[in-house]
């Protein structure tokens, strides 16, 4: 039975499942096959890649083929649990990554467990580094123990007794009498594996206290358990004391067959920003502690000319490069990410956003400081050069960016001694004078850009966190506008990309629809927001996670998975809603 691509073909995006430790991730899907995971970190080349179509799976499967899937996470952790109801009886697979994780070393655990009745289940490991390219060659067992290499690569599998090799992979049937369980471990290294196999039941342990430690109970929001997840998904998501990637896969489609199928297990400056300024809502410090220390990181590397992604680690993004995979139907086998190309104005002000918020809870140090005089002096020097935008479009004087750079000045303002702050406040006051001259639709509200009188969803930022009023009326006016031209059925559109329905040519943006809610929220109507905030926080998979876009009519998840800044706009628009509509101000954190 071979663990490839025709043995275990994709799924439909709702029915995976993350495994994550922050180094690294990997997708499991319902017939248990971890069919996507890079090792030794997110970025790196994957050995698990039956999900674009190559070769490489960890599948733990019943053997009855008469089965049907089912599953959840244990709360506020990523500990997923495999449930399958077959003919005979139920089997419970338990699956983690160590948590936290290790840089050189990735360790995925799977306890099947015999619920009711006997559990039969086939297994097949077929590590394949390089997406697929290496196939496993010196395999070794003893006494249940099975050693192997992959390409760079070191592999140690425990707890397959009575397996065999054969073509590069192990198999076996495990049978358990009911009320019994069985461990596998794997290790998966780019160094020397440690001389003794890791104990099931340390590691275990250590993981489930690891994340009880970090999640926190989240009481202070409207929807506690939804919030904790998507915490978790953050936490999981975003490597110790450094970046966080936007999502732990790549070639995923927004739309079948439009190559808009990108790259994401790199840190977006944008994405570390929204999270931050969603955990500095809540009052839980640390993510927003790892996002400070990243972006801070960055400016001062690189001041302004910062760019808009890096690895986790703080490296350059590779060029897109085609690795040889067929692609997830519709999607494409390409690595890297052309971003690293772009300039984005707005990533400064979203830098000084979450800076703002830092310091307002005494959180930032002085070398930080600094870095937040690195992004104000970059949008003084660079206001005026057209940028790609938040969407990552063709280089324009994008409303948006420079409306957010405003907020971001005046949120810092508000922070620095009375000089330095009045000096940022009135170079958001130029910026707002700058945007009013050349993106006043004569309508009243804002529009896309100088040559582009659309409307854009992204234009709800700038309000939101305090460039102008909400009261204004050319917030007042947006806000209307974006509910006329790009809500539809309780999901909100980016924008309108052509003639054609709002459906046709993309799905709706779910980052889009939890900021309407707060929006909304902001604007006094705190049951309008509570309805969107309900409508947008349903268009997850069975296990509660996001991606980027959801297809409207055929209530799918479209585009990369999970897509972190979704979790983090659930999460802060979870927080604020529990409270009152704000004074006069925004929501700036």
């Amino acid at each position: 039975m071979p663990a490839d691509a025709d043995k275990f073909p994709p799924h439909v995006l709702r029915e995976y499942a993350m495994l994550a430790d922050g180094a690294r991730g990997a997708l499991i899907g319902p017939r248990g096959d971890i069919s996507w995971m890079c090792v030794p970190k997110w970025n790196d080349d994957a050995i698990f890649s039956s999900i674009l179509g190559g070769r490489g799976c960890f599948a733990v499967t019943p053997a009855d083929p008469r089965f049907v899937w089912g599953g959840q996470y244990e709360d506020g952790t990523l500990i997923w649990v495999s449930r399958w109801i077959t003919s005979t009886g139920i089997i419970e697979c338990r699956e983690a990554l160590a948590y936290p994780g290790e840089e050189h070393r990735a360790i995925l655990l799977r306890r099947i467990r015999a619920a009711q009745g006997a559990a039969e289940v086939d297994v097949v490991l077929d590590v394949r580094a390089g997406y697929g390219h290496h196939p496993m060659n010196r395999l070794h067992e003893e006494d249940g123990v099975w050693t192997a290499r992959s390409g760079p690569l070191r592999i140690r599998l425990t707890g397959a007794v009575d397996a065999k090799a054969a073509g590069g992979e192990i198999s076996f049937t495990l049978r358990l009498p009911e009320g019994r369980h069985h461990d596998l471990v794997l290790e998966v290294s780019d160094a020397e594996l440690p001389e003794q196999p890791v104990s099931a039941d340390e590691t275990w342990s250590a993981t489930e206290y690891g994340w009880h430690r970090e999640v926190p109970q989240f009481g202070n929001t409207i929807a506690p358990d939804d919030a904790r997840q998507s915490y978790a998904v953050l936490r999981g998501m975003t490597w110790a004391g450094s970046g966080m990637v936007a999502a732990a896969t790549m070639g995923l489609p927004e739309r079948a067959e439009q190559k808009r199928n990108y790259d994401y297990r790199y840190a977006w400056i944008r994405d570390q920003c929204f999270t931050g300024l969603a955990v500095a809502a809540c009052k839980e410090f640390p993510l927003l502690d790892d996002a400070v220390r990243f972006v801070a990181a960055r400016l001062l590397e690189d001041g302004p000319q910062m760019r808009p992604a890096y690895t986790v680690d703080g490296g350059r993004v590779p060029d897109e490069h085609d690795v040889g995979l067929p692609g997830y139907p519709g999607g494409s086998g390409k690595a890297g990410n052309w971003v690293n190309k772009q300039f984005q104005l707005d990533a400064f002000g979203e830098a000084l956003l979450l800076f703002a918020a830092a310091a307002e809870n005494d959180r930032l140090d002085l070398a930080q400081w600094k870095a937040a005089e690195v992004a104000a002096d970059a949008i003084a020097q660079r206001h005026g050069e057209p940028d790609a935008g938040m969407w990552e479009l063709e280089d324009k004087r994008w409303a948006h960016s420079r409306l957010i750079c405003a907020a971001g000045l005046r949120a810092i303002g508000r922070q620095a001694p009375a000089r330095q702050g009045a000096l940022w406040s009135s170079q958001a006051d130029k910026l707002i004078a700058d945007v009013t001259k050349d993106c006043l639709h004569p309508s009243g509200r804002w529009q896309r850009a100088p040559d582009d009188p659309r409307v854009d969803a992204a234009l709800l930022r700038p309000v939101l966190r305090g460039a102008v009023a909400p009261e204004d009326p050319r917030s007042v006016a947006t806000l209307a506008a974006i509910r006329e031209d790009l809500a539809r059925k309780g999901y909100l559109y980016r924008f309108s990309q052509d003639e054609r329905p709002l459906d046709q040519s993309e799905g709706a943006f779910l980052l889009c629809g939890f900021d309407l809610a707060m929006a909304l929220h902001q604007s006094d109507k705190p049951l309008e927001a509570a309805r969107w905030f309900e409508r947008n926080r349903a268009a997850c998979g069975s296990p509660g996670l996001f991606t980027e876009e959801y297809d409207v009519e055929q209530r799918q998840l479209r585009g990369n998975f999970p897509q972190a800044f979704v979790h983090a706009a659930m999460l802060e628009s979870a927080r604020r809603l529990a409270d009152e509509p704000p004074p006069w101000g925004g929501l700036h954190a």
